[in-house]
């Protein structure tokens, strides 16, 4: 375990506890208090990482979509699993018809179960717009969803062009968690250039200016 610590930079207690809680397969007994471990083990490790601390993904949650990557599940089940972890979990009737109607009109001709976290997270977003007294915007709605389509496009062509179930529901779960980030981040950034080309100011200072009195 010293040698895995080493090599992955992650500390012995924290490879312990990965140990207990399920995160992490044993390594193979090769004496009363010792195990090898092999290169399977690092990767598993720097998975752990990205779900807990880039995904933000609580233990419980990791542990189940670890247990989907490793089980013979259908890759729908993962997906599945690997929505619910990262999404908040919201009553469909607290969030009322009028809102998952408008949602569903956007997402007219979809497969989309009524259940799906993302159309009902999408309906709480609709229902507040309306409560703040904005417009329909129903051209704003739909070229999102144009978006997420070609986002989601992207997701599927990357999970299937890995070679076997293993490799692929770790795609769905990788691309699942990490994907959210990403394109928020690409949205940032996106709205930055679009903005500087719309609307032209000048530059931020790249250092904080201080008055001298």
């Amino acid at each position: 375990m010293a040698e895995l610590s080493t090599t992955s930079g992650i500390p012995t207690a924290t490879i312990k506890f990965y140990l207990r809680e399920g995160l992490l397969p044993a390594g193979l007994r090769t004496g009363p208090t010792q195990a090898q471990y092999d290169e399977s083990h690092v990767q598993r490790l720097r998975l752990i990482r990205a779900l807990l601390d880039v995904g933000q993904l609580s233990v419980t949650a990791a542990r189940s979509v670890i247990a989907s990557i490793d089980s013979d599940d259908p890759l729908l089940h993962t997906f599945d699993l690997a929505q619910q972890s990262v999404s908040q979990a919201l009553d469909p009737a607290e969030v009322g018809e009028a809102a998952l109607g408008q949602v569903d009109a956007v997402l007219d001709g979809w497969r989309v179960s009524p259940q799906n976290p993302g159309r009902i997270a999408a309906a709480q977003v609709l229902k507040v717009f309306g409560e703040l007294g904005e417009p329909a915007m129903r051209g704003w709605y739909a070229r999102y969803a144009e978006a997420a389509l070609i986002v989601a496009g992207a997701d599927l062509d990357e999970i299937d062009a890995r070679d076997d179930r293993e490799a692929k529901a770790q795609m769905v779960v990788v691309g699942t968690v990490l994907g959210d980030a990403l394109f928020s981040g690409l949205r940032r950034a996106a709205q930055e250039h679009i903005s500087s080309e719309r609307y032209p100011a000048p530059p931020y200072p790249t250092t904080p200016s201080h008055s001298k009195e």
